[in-house]
């Protein structure tokens, strides 16, 4: 399948955390964040943020812990939760009509559209994060093992994501600024 992005999803050249990808390690967690700033981004979503204590399973994690969980209106994440996980999970959500959003559990959607949109908005969002921004989640979105068929998220994001940007225009979708 050839396609403008392989966020987490099963798509070839993804690979589950479990893979341990180099640079994973490094990768920027929730619990480095102020919770208050995740969590207020995602209200302006009509979204809710959970804290799931350390060692608890997470409710709705498509791969499994430490990655985001999403279950209707509600995320769910650990301090150990990579950031871009925490985004892209959330923006699965934010992409979704309410009505739809309302039907999630664990595994959002499979739409090619609305996984490239997720990657887009994901990356834009993480400019409203103190600490985080988009080079930084862009960074770590290819530790993890996205995969993109120009070779980083960057390069998808900068020079292949018009469809993703027009999608998420259309719906009235882009952050201001």
């Amino acid at each position: 399948m050839t396609h403008d992005t392989a966020a987490p999803q099963a798509v070839p050249g993804a690979q589950p955390p479990s893979a341990a990808t180099p640079g994973e390690d490094a990768m920027l967690r929730l619990g480095q964040l102020p919770f208050a700033a995740a969590a207020g981004l995602l209200a302006r979503y009509g979204l809710t943020l959970h804290a799931v204590p350390d060692g608890a399973p997470i409710p709705g994690s498509y791969w499994g812990e430490p990655e985001a969980g999403v279950i209707g209106h509600e995320v769910y994440a650990r301090a150990d939760t990579p950031v871009h996980s925490l985004l892209h999970e959330a923006c699965h959500l934010i992409v979704l009509p309410p009505e739809r959003r309302a039907a999630v559990h664990t595994d959002a959607t499979d739409s090619v559209e609305e996984e490239d949109a997720t990657c887009y908005l994901q990356i834009l969002l993480a400019d409203a994060l103190p600490g985080v921004g988009r080079d930084r989640l862009m960074a770590d979105m290819d530790a993890w093992g996205y995969s993109f068929r120009l070779g980083s998220a960057r390069a998808w994001f900068e020079r292949d994501a018009a469809e993703a940007r027009a999608w998420l225009a259309a719906r009235g979708l882009l952050p201001d600024g």
